[in-house]
């Protein structure tokens, strides 16, 4: 494939974002590994190309659907937030992206019924409840504010971080449970404080999360209470025996969570000081599943 036609694919998959997969997986590796101790390079590495997938797949329909609504042209783009302006810039790649996001959803399902085939029946309900949240988050999710919220947050959190413990081990665990409300918490927090910029163009489109439902200053409220959740999430496990205390490791994104917080709240309707709040998002919605994980092979 040439440069020209590549460039483009690589933008509606925003492959920098991708990041955020391969940590909440290694969550749901660690939750395996501490459970059974065991763990098969090649389904490890199956369960990461399967959940890459769907964040590609996601990526890519939502890049199709937002350039077809006209909202890619309204929308004001931060280095977090916005899209990444890439179907503005070559429209002629709008059938590209919407075949990346059906192809990487066929991906990601043979990988599911390849895990369905091994490990039994118990795994398809999850699946096809994760094929689902990819398929219509953007054209009717969005436009529930609760859904909308806690959407994100199921993918990555019980239906990646429990997918892959179930993968690798055949049974789901409490220990896998706990562990995926720290992602649940974090990535629906990820997308909420990502809508603070576009709420306008998104009202225009007919979504309706809650920035545009309740406001700014009130939605900085749920992010900071969800942060808090994602904390309480762990120390609970931890209490319950359910996560070794190697775990609370996570807690060491406290310390670049309090500012986000209150930086959220402080400066919710004034884009230019909320910006370092999405940075600083996003570095705790990567490296908390991440230090948790650690603390799962630690353990």
């Amino acid at each position: 494939m040439d440069r020209l036609r590549l460039a483009p694919l690589l933008g509606t998959a925003r492959v920098p974002f991708l990041i955020l997969t391969p940590a909440c997986v290694a969550l749901g590796i660690g939750t395996a590994h501490w459970t059974t101790g065991e763990l098969q390079g090649f389904q490890v590495l199956l369960c990461l190309l399967g959940a890459i997938a769907a964040h590609v797949s996601v990526n890519a329909l939502n890049e199709y659907v937002d350039f077809r609504s006209e909202l890619d042209f309204h929308t004001t783009r931060t280095p977090f937030s916005g899209g990444s302006g890439t179907l503005p810039q070559s429209p002629e790649a709008a059938g590209q992206a919407l075949a990346l996001g059906l192809v990487s959803l066929l991906a990601t399902a043979l990988i599911g019924l390849y895990f369905v085939w091994i490990r039994g029946l118990a795994l398809l309900p999850l699946g096809l409840l994760g094929l689902l949240v990819v398929v219509i988050y953007t054209p009717w999710l969005a436009r529930v504010p609760f859904l909308c919220l806690i959407a994100p947050g199921l993918g990555f959190g019980p239906l990646m971080v429990m997918g892959t413990g179930f993968a690798l081990t055949g049974a789901y665990s409490w220990t896998a449970f706990v562990g995926s409300l720290v992602p649940f918490f974090l990535v629906s927090d990820l997308l909420l404080l990502n809508q603070f910029p576009d709420a306008e163009p998104d009202r225009q489109v007919g979504r309706r999360h809650y920035p545009i439902a309740i406001g700014r200053r009130a939605s900085s409220v749920i992010y900071g209470t969800f942060l808090l959740l994602s904390y309480l999430s762990m120390i609970a496990g931890t209490l319950l025996q359910l996560l070794p205390a190697a775990s609370l490791l996570g807690l060491g994104t406290l310390v670049v969570a309090v500012p986000a917080a209150r930086n959220a709240y402080v400066h919710a309707d004034d884009l230019e000081k909320l910006i370092p709040s999405l940075g600083l998002n996003v570095i705790i919605s990567i490296a908390t599943p991440v230090l948790v994980a650690i603390g799962l092979f630690l353990g």
